[in-house]
């Protein structure tokens, strides 16, 4: 190993993944080449609490030097996390235009994460929620306006440096105009210039507010860079518009560099080299760590990638690694912090058309799974029907109908709305059953696709959290009629 190739390591984060019967287990022996290599960061996701501080304890006993850890927690460390605090969808949070609960829903989020080794929370979305068609972004968007997401994002970056983590704003410079999928291929936004400036507005709270890292999303913006090449290959994008415009000097990550957006439309490098020349510090979650690392060091070795912009680039990651590498504070889950989460996510369910009350102490609950596929399970879906049994509800046939459909972001599905087999096979059951109640866990613009569903109420995620969280609110909704 070279030093050209232990240096440019130190810009690639590879992936670490658990699973569900072998723990981490399998993932040992690529761990152990990356640091060999000279890695200093990593993307971690799903685990047992207790086994992912474990795991993060051991990398830095193997370690040379301080590591950095990420994850995607936009929905608290509970989403990636057993035994971590979770928390409702971000969008769920912006409609109830509450900032204090924004600023510690991040708060514990960062407390938590830091908890466990993971240091850089990959949160908050500043997308706008602009495109019905946008198969990604959705109820993951703090809202569709710019001046409210705005402030949700500001006042999340606060909380989140109040937790001790480091923030990132993603997906820059903004997704929410996009109706394709940069997981599976290259989209291109084409909205005018005083569009996408709009879209800028929550990056600019959250940089203002001060964020720490900003991650550049694999999408085109002919109106910016004519080229076509994706923002985070686009030295336009990264360099002149988020350094030299928005005055961002932190660090800037790539979105997973193994999406096929990022590969999309040549240059004349490699697409990793042409991400770092751009000003991109961080190569998120790389198919092939070890060719990743070698194209990197072949680039610097021919002079195609200048050494000062990788040492720059290493030592904003080495900062950040020093500031949040050790664990900090007890063990996440707290009762208070848990409790408070759920309130907060009973909060979020409300009546989006008709009366969506349970009238009787007997239902009929069907559920319509639209989230079923792909390369990850779905969250478990028990906790509605044990919460409603817990709560004095019989289930049973013959009862008035209680019609659950989950409808959740999955970045498999290429499409926003619902599947045409969910929608048929809701109107079927709506056709028998005229005043069933949907419990819609998903964003409610969906519900426009269910013109027969005279009862709604808006669950907005799959979650047994927000499960749990609807059955609370339709048994208070009996216990007071």
């Amino acid at each position: 190993m070279n030093e050209s190739e232990r240096e440019v390591a130190q810009l690639v984060l590879p992936a670490v993944r658990w699973h569900p019967d072998r723990g981490f287990h399998d993932t040992w022996p690529a761990i152990e080449r990356a640091l060999a290599a000279g890695v200093r960061g990593f993307i971690l996701f799903g685990g047992e609490a207790g086994s992912v501080r474990d795991l993060t304890d051991e990398m830095r006993r193997r370690a040379n030097g301080p590591l950095l850890f990420a994850s995607d927690l936009e929905r608290g460390a509970g989403q990636q996390f057993r035994g971590a605090t979770p928390l409702p969808p971000s969008a769920a949070i912006g409609w109830l235009n509450d900032l204090e609960v924004t600023r510690r829903a991040a708060e514990i989020t960062a407390r938590e994460a830091r908890a466990l080794g993971t240091g850089w929370v990959l949160a908050p979305v500043a997308d706008l929620d602009l495109e019905p068609r946008n198969p990604i972004v959705a109820t993951r968007a703090w809202h569709r306006e710019p001046v409210p997401a705005a402030r949700q994002v500001e006042s999340w970056v606060r909380g989140c440096a109040e937790g001790g983590a480091l923030s990132c704003l993603k997906h820059f410079p903004g997704a929410g105009r996009a109706t394709t999928d940069s997981h599976t291929e290259l989209p291109v936004v084409t909205a005018n210039r005083e569009e996408l400036e709009r879209g800028l507005l929550p990056f600019r709270a959250g940089i203002a507010a001060g964020a720490d890292t900003v991650m550049v999303g694999h999408l085109a913006y002919p109106t910016i860079d004519p080229s076509g090449i994706p923002a985070s290959r686009s030295a336009t994008i990264v360099d002149r518009l988020l350094r030299r415009t928005l005055h961002f000097d932190g660090i800037v990550a790539t979105d997973a560099i193994n999406m096929a957006g990022f590969a999309k439309t040549g240059g004349g490098q490699s697409a990793v080299v042409e991400a770092v020349l751009a000003g991109c510090d961080a190569l998120l979650y790389p198919e092939d760590t070890e060719s990743t690392i070698a194209t990197l060091a072949e680039a610097v070795r021919q002079g195609a990638l200048n050494r000062e912009r990788v040492r720059e680039a290493v030592r904003r990651l080495g900062r950040a690694a020093a500031r949040v590498g050790a664990p900090l504070g007890a063990a996440p889950g707290r009762p208070e912090d848990l409790r408070w989460a759920f309130e907060v996510a009973v909060r979020t369910i409300h009546v989006l058309r008709g009366e969506a009350r349970l009238g009787e102490a007997r239902v009929h609950l069907v559920e319509l799974d639209d989230d079923q596929g792909g390369p990850h399970p779905a969250p478990p879906r028990t906790a509605l029907k044990q919460a409603l049994h817990d709560g004095g509800v019989e289930l049973a046939e013959g009862a008035p109908m209680l019609l659950a459909l989950y409808a959740d972001v999955r970045a498999w599905k290429g499409r926003a709305g619902l599947s045409a087999a969910a929608i048929a096979r809701a109107s079927e059951l709506l056709a028998t059953s005229p005043e069933a109640v949907v419990v819609l866990f998903g964003h409610p613009r969906q519900a426009e696709e269910l013109p027969a569903a005279r009862n709604v109420v808006v669950a907005w995620g799959g979650e047994p959290l927000m499960q749990r969280a609807a059955a609370a609110w339709l048994l208070a909704g009996r216990a007071a009629g």
